[in-house]
C-alpha cells in the first residue's frame, strides 16, 4: 500500500482529518493531523467557543498505531514525527476553504492568472496573498487585498490620504497549486484556531514537545 494511502487510512480510522505527509532529510517522516472541522452553530458563535484542538495525547495516539501500520507495510523512515498544524497550515480541499474564510491566506497558482483580475496585477503573477472570501458570484472563491503601502511605528498619516484600492481575484481550487494559511504572528490568537501537539518518535520513546 502507497505510504500516502496507508497514512491517511491509519489516521481517518482513529477520527483524526490527515492534514499534510511529508519526508524530510535524514528519514523523517512528518505527518500533520487535525480534529474533523464542521460548521460552528449560531449558539457557539454567538457564545464565542473556541474550537477544540489537537493535544499532545492525540498525537501520541496516532504515533504508536502509526509506527504499527508502517511497520507492517514496511515503510522506510528513521524517525516518525506526529503533530498538529502551525501557522502555515495547507488548505486542501473545499471544506478547508470553507472553514476559513476570512483569514489571511498565500496561494499559488498552476498558471499566471493577471488577466482574470482585470490588469490590476502582472500577467505573469502566481503568488497572492489576501482575505479568502466567497466569490461574488456564490461559486469559487476569491481573494481581496490592497497594495497599502505598510504604515512604519510613529509615521504620520494624512487624515486626506485616498485609500489604496481593493483588488480581488476569482479562482476555483483546481487553479491552485497551493494554498496556506499566511504565517502572520498574531498574539492575539487566531480566532482561537488549534493549539499545537506533538509528538515524535525515535526508536519507540515517544516524547511530548
Amino acid at each position: 500500500m502507497a505510504l500516502q494511502q496507508t497514512v491517511e487510512q491509519t489516521v481517518a480510522g482513529l477520527g483524526y482529518d490527515l492534514v499534510e505527509v511529508e519526508r524530510s532529510a535524514g528519514g523523517l517522516l512528518r505527518v500533520t493531523i487535525d480534529l474533523p472541522w464542521t460548521p460552528p452553530t449560531s449558539e457557539a458563535v454567538a457564545a464565542g467557543t473556541p474550537e477544540p484542538f489537537v493535544t499532545v495525547e492525540d498525537c501520541e495516539k496516532v504515533t504508536r498505531q502509526l509506527q504499527f501500520a508502517l511497520e507492517v507495510d514496511a515503510v522506510d523512515y528513521k524517525r516518525l514525527e506526529v503533530s498538529s498544524p502551525g501557522i502555515d497550515r495547507p488548505l486542501r480541499n473545499e471544506q478547508d476553504f470553507e472553514r476559513f474564510v476570512g483569514a489571511v491566506i498565500d496561494i499559488t497558482l498552476k498558471a499566471p492568472m493577471g488577466a482574470a483580475a482585470a490588469g490590476q496585477v502582472s500577467a505573469t503573477r502566481k503568488k497572492f496573498r489576501g482575505t479568502l472570501e466567497r466569490a461574488e458570484s456564490g461559486s469559487g472563491w476569491q481573494l481581496v487585498w490592497s497594495d497599502e503601502a505598510k504604515i512604519k511605528p510613529g509615521q504620520k498619516v494624512s487624515k486626506k490620504r485616498t485609500p489604496a484600492p481593493l483588488h480581488a481575484l476569482g479562482f476555483v481550487l483546481d487553479e491552485l497549486r497551493d494554498a496556506r494559511l499566511a504565517p502572520i504572528v498574531n498574539f492575539k490568537g487566531r480566532k482561537a484556531k488549534t493549539q499545537p501537539g506533538f509528538s515524535d518518535i525515535d526508536d519507540g520513546t515517544s516524547v511530548p514537545d
